[in-house]
């Protein structure tokens, strides 16, 4: 792998670091500035999808505010650079809670990123892999 290539990947991976923490820290509207206006998201299994960036940004703004998240951890994140985009997929695990649940998640997340006019911006994530367990609360 070239140096360039490298430098590309890590630019990347600061952008996909950059959305994560802005959601992880209560903040996701933080991620505005990473995401397409256009940017879609499919849900798990392509059974619909969220278009548009203010659409996005509010439904993270829905679980930060309803859910609080007790354990998160990423692994085994993927890279790969094809001109101006790039496929970038991590697996994740997760414990949140709920008013009336707690739910454990885990799978891989999946983005697609564009490089515009130097940088690089969010166009298009999906989650696979998905396996969820709810425990529901008396």
């Amino acid at each position: 792998m070239t140096s360039d290539m490298k430098d590309i990947k890590l630019q990347v991976h600061e952008v996909l670091a950059s959305i994560n923490q802005a959601w992880r820290s209560n903040t996701p509207l933080g991620m505005s500035q990473y995401l397409h206006p256009d940017i879609v998201m499919k849900y798990p299994g392509f059974s619909g999808e969220v278009a548009g960036r203010e659409a996005l940004l509010a439904s993270f703004v829905e679980f930060c505010t309803n859910a609080k998240v007790l354990e998160y951890k990423e692994s085994n994140e993927q890279i790969n650079v094809i001109g101006n985009c790039a496929v970038a997929s991590f697996q994740f695990e997760m414990l949140y809670e709920r008013t009336k649940y707690q739910e454990r998640s885990k799978g891989r997340d999946l983005w697609v990123f564009q490089c515009i006019s130097d940088t690089w911006v969010a166009v298009w994530r999906t989650m696979m892999e998905l396996e969820e367990v709810r425990e529901t609360r008396n």
